[in-house]
């Protein structure tokens, strides 16, 4: 009778996991929502402000026609971290601790690469004269592009916090929860650059 209810006790507190993990996802998704409200008003703003160029500043064709190959390595750097980061989400289904962590890694690596090349750019663009200040589509641009780099540095600071804990206690019910909604950031983080790079760098160097 007590290892019924030994058993029954687990099952009620496995199915109390389960809804918390749910929950979680479901708060993560809200979130996502909200983050897209915001990426929406930023890119309204930015196709709003990209025409207001003041005499003497660069144009979004003269701007972005040179640097396009520059950016397209940039995106493929942050394209392949979503590919590594699913790989790291299968070896979490083959409960693969150290392969998990290695393909952190590895998208880390990538992540970080994009971020390295965005600060690049923008440290050209602001000792060319090009800054935020100068003109009402530069100081959408930055303000657009720089969110979005903020959230893949933020995604870059999760992902070191996340591979210590899974180093530490290994993939846990609660690590595998914070696996699940990473992987919602970082996808996110990707679709929403792909709109960048479409709406921002080739429009406007076609335009």
């Amino acid at each position: 009778m007590a290892e019924v209810l030994h058993q029954q006790g687990h099952g009620h507190d496995d199915h109390h996991h389960h809804d918390d993990t749910d929950i979680t996802v479901f708060g993560f998704w809200t979130y996502l929502m909200s983050d897209l409200v915001l990426f929406g008003t930023l890119f309204i703003a930015y196709i709003v402000l990209h025409s207001h160029i003041p005499a003497g500043t660069p144009s979004p064709a003269e701007l972005f026609s040179e640097s396009l190959s520059y950016v397209l390595v940039e995106t493929f750097a942050l394209l392949i971290s979503s590919v590594t980061f699913g790989f790291a989400v299968l070896a979490r289904y083959k409960n693969n601790a150290n392969g998990v962590i290695t393909w952190l890694v590895v998208t880390w690596l990538f992540g970080a690469a994009f971020i390295g090349m965005e600060i690049n750019e923008f440290h050209h663009l602001v000792m060319a004269g090009h800054g935020p200040s100068h003109s009402a589509f530069l100081s959408a641009f930055f303000t657009l592009v720089g969110t979005h780099g903020i959230h893949v540095t933020s995604g870059l600071v999760w992902m070191i916090v996340l591979i210590c804990q899974i180093k530490k206690d290994g993939l846990t019910l609660p690590n595998t929860r914070r696996l699940a909604c990473l992987s919602l950031f970082w996808h996110f983080l990707d679709i929403v650059w792909i709109c960048v790079f479409s709406v921002v760098y080739l429009m406007g160097a076609i335009s």
